[in-house]
């Protein structure tokens, strides 16, 4: 770990204390104050049922490229259940107070980062949302030399995403999905340690990812290229979480910014919509130019066989992000929630307090 103490004194670090990818102080007595609506006590219960169990960190995560099956992607989906577990128990923490939640989630959290290596795939990487959540909300209880410790192990893992082999500018494909994934995962971390370094490159280029991965007309480079809303779902959902951490950081609200050609998030949501509300049908995959779309419906994945019709489903989460911009996605979110019997759903929820928080 001092190689990784050592990278992390080599950037400067300011306002590491302050919280804008996991709950805040003012979000957290909201959430105390409706602690009792069923999707915290959801995740109440998995909090209390983590107590119990072991880390299961894994040293290298891999699902980009695999098929389901696979044994890496297998063994990597068993260890990713730890997030949702890191999770609850920083949350439970900060709400119920009781530090045996603390000592638990910062077991889990050391785990992950003694034995986790980067390997700069952002598809890989974009799995540690809910890790990086749990860690804000509990990085000022953090003993130093465990908050050193995980912090140095997210900050090595944004700067690999940064210097690693799949960081490939001068491709074509650069500005597709991966992109997004790894602004986000950036993007998080940056905020979350306080690296301005981090935060300004994060700005920067996503100004950039709006420009050559948004169409003007609302559809993306993934959409083109995949020929299914399944990848313009994938892109914009990592987009509209960065920006979420972004306007509670800077207050900037890049939901709206419009880039010189005419693209934004909000036109891309927008030109979604038809196919969530039932308006329009797509039959996914058709004319996908990516070989291992072909690869997946051949291992029987049912949801990448060429032409099976996009779910509107899918684009729930995409709308509940967004609707922390535009409240008037909403309804239909929320209705589309009630058809899949998922009314009480943490995402719902979580978008609710921080919304009010923030306003």
């Amino acid at each position: 770990m001092t190689r990784l103490l050592l990278i992390l004194l080599a950037f400067t670090t300011t306002g590491a204390n302050a919280q804008y990818v996991g709950f805040n102080n003012k979000e957290i007595r909201q959430i105390k104050e409706h602690k009792n609506e069923p999707a915290y006590q959801a995740l109440a219960t998995t909090a209390s049922q983590a107590l119990d169990e072991t880390p299961n960190p894994i040293d290298t995560i891999r699902t980009e490229g695999l098929l389901a099956g696979n044994p890496k992607k297998t063994a990597t989906q068993a260890a990713l259940k730890d997030m949702n577990k890191i999770y609850a128990l920083a949350l439970a923490y900060r709400v119920q107070g009781d530090r045996k939640f603390l000592k638990k989630a910062t077991r889990f959290l050391l785990a992950w980062a003694n034995s986790n290596h980067p390997n700069g795939d952002p598809i890989d990487d974009t799995n540690l949302d809910r890790c990086i959540e749990a860690y804000d909300m509990v990085k000022d209880q953090l003993s130093k030399d465990d908050y050193q410790t995980i912090t140095a192990w997210l900050q090595l893992t944004a700067q690999t995403e940064l210097r690693g082999r799949h960081y490939r500018p001068e491709r074509p494909s650069f500005y597709n999905n991966w992109h997004s994934h790894r602004l986000k995962i950036v993007g998080e971390i940056a905020f979350a340690i306080g690296d301005t370094a981090l935060q300004g490159y994060t700005i920067r280029e996503l100004k950039i990812q709006l420009e050559k991965n948004l169409n003007p007309d609302g559809s993306s480079v993934d959409f083109a290229l995949r020929d299914a809303l399944h990848y313009h779902v994938y892109d914009l959902e990592p987009l509209l979480k960065l920006i979420i951490v972004l306007q509670r950081a800077t207050g900037t609200n890049y939901y709206a910014y419009t880039t010189p050609a005419g693209a934004s998030v909000k036109r891309s949501v927008d030109w979604l919509l038809p196919w969530l509300n039932g308006q329009k049908t797509h039959p996914e995959f058709v004319n996908s130019t990516v070989d291992f779309d072909r690869k997946r419906a051949q291992n029987n994945e049912a949801a990448y066989k060429a032409g099976t019709l996009f779910e509107a489903k899918n684009g729930i989460q995409t709308l509940y992000l967004a609707a922390w911009f535009d409240p008037s996605l909403l309804p239909l979110a929320q209705e589309l929630s009630g058809k899949e019997g998922q009314t009480g759903s943490w995402l719902a929820f979580a978008i609710s307090i921080m919304h009010k928080g923030q306003y």
